[in-house]
């Protein structure tokens, strides 16, 4: 019986040992490019239904109607412990797709169901881990891969999607670090850039000279150009961005790069637990200072229960129809010339 146990204890070993020994060969393999035909491998695609249909009940969407795309990277939903697991997700893992449809999906990409037809692609996004392993090469290693399929999706829609129609990319934190890439090679230095409306890169610190040629917006109604915040609780502290100068800190209640606070009553309202609920207005201020956007702790039934200081998870809800308002007002700019 003993031997028996030590041996299984051991083929257990050797399996945990041989798991995290391929995760960590992931990357020496070919990148294979997946079929972006396959609808399934889109978690919003106006040919579908799906969570990017969905609204809080004061609001409609649009997206048959919609002039505009809306490319639509979305953050990690892959997460857990590390352990043997790979450094990338795997595309038809169910319990990650259903996390980010019904949860990253439906509380940020729905922002957009009335600007613009929405395009989400699903890909091997890296580990939540990446960004809190000492391991750079790893983190890169594992976000590069990721990237590629960003790459094959966006090939594919623009060739077969889009169709010359204008366009806004938005994103939120792993995701906004893969649209800055996208941008990067694909717009900032192409005639693209003609057909980009605004890129929303929340969630991450991106510094205000990230492209040559595709300058901060600081106005509600500029165009062709990007905006960025990341968002805590004022009077708390954190060190986040602190060491990239000239990080980049949009308002998106003022939608301008002062550090003056926004009133209340220019909150037009957030969305966080109840989703199908009316969206909740003048709940917010805002301020920017030191490379960080400071907001007040919304009052909300429940809200008690928040005791977090990073609203990293809401830099998107807090606005929901700030940004959704924006969107438009951008978009019709943008028709203006």
């Amino acid at each position: 019986m003993n031997f028996c146990f030590r041996l299984a204890c051991n083929m257990r070993f050797y399996l945990i040992c041989f798991q995290f020994l391929l995760s960590t060969l992931i990357w020496a393999q070919n990148h294979q490019s997946l079929d972006y035909s396959d609808l399934n491998l889109w978690a919003a695609h106006p040919s579908k239904k799906d969570s990017a249909d969905l609204t809080p009940l004061d609001l409609e969407e649009s997206q048959q109607q919609a002039e505009a795309d809306v490319f639509f990277i979305h953050p990690t939903s892959y997460g857990g412990l590390k352990l043997w697991r790979p450094w990338n997700a795997e595309i038809q893992n169910k319990k990650i797709n259903r996390k980010t449809d019904n949860f990253i999906i439906k509380n940020q990409a729905t922002i957009f169901n009335e600007v613009g037809k929405i395009y989400a692609p699903r890909y091997r996004q890296a580990h939540f881990y990446a960004f809190l392993t000492g391991k750079e090469d790893k983190k890169e290693a594992a976000l590069d891969f990721a990237y590629l399929d960003i790459k094959d999706a966006f090939e594919y829609y623009i060739t077969h999607f889009n169709n010359g129609r204008p366009i806004i990319i938005a994103a939120h934190s792993q995701g906004s670090l893969h649209a800055v890439k996208l941008l990067q090679e694909y717009f900032d230095n192409t005639n693209l850039r003609n057909r980009l409306v605004v890129a929303y890169l929340p969630g991450m610190p991106i510094s205000k000279h990230e492209f040559k040629n595709i300058p901060p917006c600081t106005s509600e109604y500029q165009t062709n150009c990007f905006c960025s915040w990341r968002t805590f609780k004022e009077g708390s502290k954190t060190s986040w961005g602190k060491n990239i100068s000239d990080v980049l800190v949009t308002n998106p209640i003022s939608w301008k790069l002062d550090t003056v606070k926004t009133l209340k009553d220019q909150h037009k309202g957030m969305v966080l637990y109840n989703f199908h609920s009316a969206t909740t207005p003048h709940a917010i201020q805002a301020k920017v200072q030191n490379n960080i956007l400071w907001v007040n702790k919304p009052k909300f039934k429940g809200s008690f229960l928040l005791v977090k200081k990073n609203y990293h998870q809401g830099d998107y809800n807090l606005f929901y129809v700030n940004v959704r308002e924006n969107a438009r007002k951008r978009l019709n700019a943008f028709w203006k010339g």
